[in-house]
C-alpha cells in the first residue's frame, strides 16, 4: 500500500522519468503538476497538487464558481502548510538553544496565468479559467496544468491464462483510449536451478501490444503488464501495472476450431461481410449440478469453468476475423469483464441487451473500420405484443387462445436490431437482428408468435424507418429445418394448419395464418447438426439474409464429425460450447 501511495505521489509531483518510449508527454520534468479534471457533466472540477513542504492538495469546487475564490482558498492551504513547517523550525531552534522569535504564516501569493501568459482574471469562471497548458503561481512555486490528462480507471487481466490463447487485459480509461496507450509485457523470472524464487524478479518480453499471446516456454510462469495511458495527442498519464493472479497453463492442444481459421486468417474486402452467430453457452447454464450431472457428464469439471472456456472463446471468435458477430446466451459479466474488451482489441464494437429472467442475454459486434452504428431497435418479445401498434392484430387474434397467451406472455426472450452503415460507401446500410428463440421442444406454436412479432417489428425498421435495406437475421432459432419456424422465415408464411400450431396438443392450438414481406434465405445452409449433446444433436441455429439484396460468397466449413465427437459431445475440452458457430462471408448483389 505504502509503495503505491509513494509512486502517487513521485507522480503528481512530477518525477523526473522520460515520457514513455520516447513519447512527448507533459508536462516537463522542471515544473510542478497541477492536474484538473473537468466534466462538463459534473456540477464540481477536481484541483490535485502538491505543496512545496510537500503536501498533498486535492480540491473540489464549483465550476461557475469565480477564478478568484480557488486561488484564495489554495492560498489560505499553502499558508497552513507554511505555519505547520513554521512550528517544527521553531521547535528544532528552542531544543538547539536557537533564540526563539515570532513564526507568523506568510500568506503566498496566488495566481493563473493562460498558456500565453496572460494573467487570468479572477471573476472568470473556474471551469474557463483552468486550461490545459496554463501556469499555476504559489509564491515562487510554478505548476503546469494538466486539464483532464490521460488516466486509466482499472486494468486487469484475465483470472486464467494458457499458453497459445490471446491474453486481452480489460483496460477501463478516463480521457485516453485503449488504442492509443501504450503497453508493456513482462514474464516472471525463472529462478536458476528451478527452485523457489528469492524475489520478485520481471524481464520484459518483446510484446508491445495490446493482446500477448504467450509461448509454452511461459508455462509455470506469472505474467505482468504495464500499461501508460495515451489520448493519441501525444499526451501519457501516469502507468498502472498488474500481475497475473496465477502462472500460464498449457494449453489443451489442438482445438474444433483451428482448421476453420485457416479459411479466416484476414479481414475481408469492403464489398463483403464475414458474419458469425452463436450460441456459447452461457455460464448460468453450464455451471449447475444438473449440466455437469446430466447434460454434459462426459465433459471435464475443470472444461466447463467459465474462465477455461473464455480462452477457447476469445481465440476462437478472434480468429474468425468476422464483420459481424451475433451471439446468444451471453452472460453480463462475461460481456463486460470478457468479451467486450477482448474483441475491442480486435477492433469489434459490442452492444448488449439482457433477458432479465435469466440473466443472460445477447451481444451483437461490428467492425469499427467497416461499420457505424445508426440507430438500435431492442424489443422484449412479450412488451411489443402488448404495447406496440404495429403488433395490434396479432395481439388480438392471441387473445382468442388464453393459454398460449399466457406461455408468450411469460418469456423473456429478446431481439436486437442494430442498423449500421458502411464507412466506405454511406449508401450501404445493413439491418442486423439477433435472437434467440423458446427453447422448450413441444414450445413450436411459441416460436411462431415470437417470429411474428420479429418479422413485424424487422418490417418496420427495415421497411418504414430505412426503406429497402437488406436484413441479416441471426441466432438460435431452437427449430430444425423441418419446423414451422424455419419455414415461416424462409417461405414468407405460415398456414393455420401447421403441424406446429398444435406442438403442446389440442389444448394449446393456435391456428393462425401470417405472413412477412422479405425473401430470406438460409446463408449456411442446413447443417446436419450446430448443436452436438450426449442427448440431441441438430441444427438450431441460422444466419438468414435478404437474398434480393445479398448472396452467399463462401461458408466455412464446420468442424469434422470427428472433430466434434473426440470428446464424446460437446462442451469439451477443445470447443467452448455445445453449440458450433456459424460462419459465412457475405456480398451486396
Amino acid at each position: 500500500m505504502w509503495r503505491r501511495l509513494r509512486s502517487a505521489l513521485r507522480s503528481l509531483r512530477g518525477s523526473p522519468a522520460a515520457p514513455p518510449h520516447g513519447g512527448g508527454g507533459r508536462p516537463p520534468a522542471a515544473m510542478e503538476r497541477a492536474v484538473v479534471r473537468c466534466v462538463p457533466s459534473e456540477p464540481k472540477l477536481s484541483l490535485r497538487f502538491v505543496l512545496p513542504d510537500g503536501s498533498a492538495r486535492h480540491m473540489q469546487r464549483d465550476q461557475a464558481e469565480p477564478l478568484g475564490r480557488a486561488l484564495a482558498r489554495i492560498a489560505t492551504n499553502a499558508a497552513k502548510g507554511h505555519g505547520k513547517a513554521g512550528k517544527k523550525s521553531k521547535k528544532a531552534r528552542a531544543e538547539g538553544g536557537a533564540e526563539d522569535e515570532a513564526a507568523v504564516p506568510a500568506v503566498p501569493a496566488v495566481r493563473l496565468f493562460s498558456r500565453d501568459g496572460a494573467a487570468v482574471a479572477e471573476e472568470v469562471p473556474n471551469a474557463a479559467a483552468w486550461q490545459d497548458g496554463a501556469v499555476l503561481h504559489i509564491g515562487d512555486a510554478r505548476y503546469r496544468v494538466e486539464r483532464n490528462p490521460p488516466a486509466l480507471t482499472e486494468l486487469r487481466l484475465p483470472r486464467s491464462i494458457l499458453a497459445g490463447f490471446p491474453v486481452c487485459p480489460k483496460v477501463s480509461a478516463e480521457f485516453a483510449a485503449p488504442q492509443h496507450c501504450l503497453f508493456r509485457w513482462f514474464r516472471e523470472q525463472r529462478p536458476a536451478g528451478g527452485g523457489d524464487a528469492a524475489g520478485e524478479a520481471w524481464v520484459e518480453t518483446a510484446a508491445a501490444e495490446r493482446v500477448f499471446t504467450p509461448s509454452n516456454a511461459l508455462v509455470g510462469l506469472r505474467l505482468k503488464l504495464r500499461c501508460t495511458p495515451g489520448d493519441g495527442e501525444q499526451r501519457y498519464g501516469p502507468a498502472l501495472e498488474v500481475e497475473s493472479t496465477g502462472p500460464v497453463e498449457a494449453g489443451p492442444g489442438a482445438c474444433t476450431f483451428d482448421a476453420r481459421h485457416l479459411y479466416t486468417k484476414k479481414v475481408c474486402g469492403h464489398g463483403s461481410v464475414r458474419a458469425v452467430s452463436y450460441n456459447i453457452l452461457a455460464d448460468t447454464y453450464a455451471q449447475t449440478e444438473f449440466s455437469r450431472t446430466v447434460l454434459y457428464p462426459y465433459c471435464a469439471p475443470y472444461a466447463l469453468e467459465i474462465d477455461y472456456r473464455q480462452n477457447l472463446l476469445k481465440k476462437e471468435l478472434a480468429g474468425y476475423s468476422a464483420d459481424l458477430i451475433c451471439l446468444q446466451e451471453v452472460d453480463k459479466s462475461v460481456f463486460v469483464d470478457s468479451l467486450a474488451p477482448a474483441l475491442d482489441a480486435f477492433g469489434l464494437e459490442g452492444l448488449f441487451r439482457i433477458k432479465e429472467k435469466q440473466h443472460e442475454g445477447l451481444a451483437t459486434f461490428y467492425r469499427r473500420d467497416k461499420f457505424s452504428l445508426l440507430s438500435q431497435h431492442d424489443i422484449v418479445f412479450s412488451e411489443a405484443l402488448l404495447s406496440e401498434p404495429l403488433h395490434k392484430e396479432l395481439c388480438e387474434q392471441l387473445a382468442k387462445y388464453p393459454l398460449v397467451q399466457e406461455k408468450v406472455l411469460q418469456r423473456s426472450s429478446v431481439l436486437q436490431v442494430l442498423v449500421l452503415q458502411s464507412t466506405t460507401d454511406p449508401s450501404r446500410k445493413l439491418c442486423v437482428a439477433n435472437t434467440h428463440l423458446y427453447w422448450h421442444p413441444k414450445g413450436g406454436n411459441i416460436r411462431l408468435i415470437q417470429i411474428a412479432v420479429a418479422m413485424s417489428h424487422i418490417k418496420h425498421v427495415a421497411c418504414d424507418l430505412y426503406p429497402r435495406i437488406p436484413v441479416v437475421f441471426c441466432g438460435d432459432f431452437n427449430s430444425t429445418p423441418s419446423s414451422g419456424a424455419y419455414s415461416f422465415i424462409s417461405s414468407g408464411g405460415i398456414a393455420e394448419d401447421h403441424e406446429d400450431w398444435v406442438s403442446n396438443g389440442e389444448e394449446e392450438r393456435c391456428s393462425m395464418s401470417l405472413s412477412h414481406p422479405f425473401k430470406l434465405q438460409s446463408a449456411c445452409g442446413e447443417p446436419a447438426y450446430t448443436n452436438y449433446v450426449g442427448g440431441f444433436h441438430g441444427c438450431l441455429d441460422y444466419i438468414f439474409i435478404d437474398r434480393n439484396a445479398l448472396e452467399v460468397e463462401q461458408v466455412i466449413p464446420l468442424p469434422s464429425h470427428e472433430e466434434i465427437t473426440t470428446h464424446q459431445a460437446l462442451p469439451s475440452v477443445s470447443h467452448p460450447s455445445d453449440h458450433i458457430a456459424l460462419i459465412c462471408d457475405l456480398k451486396w448483389k
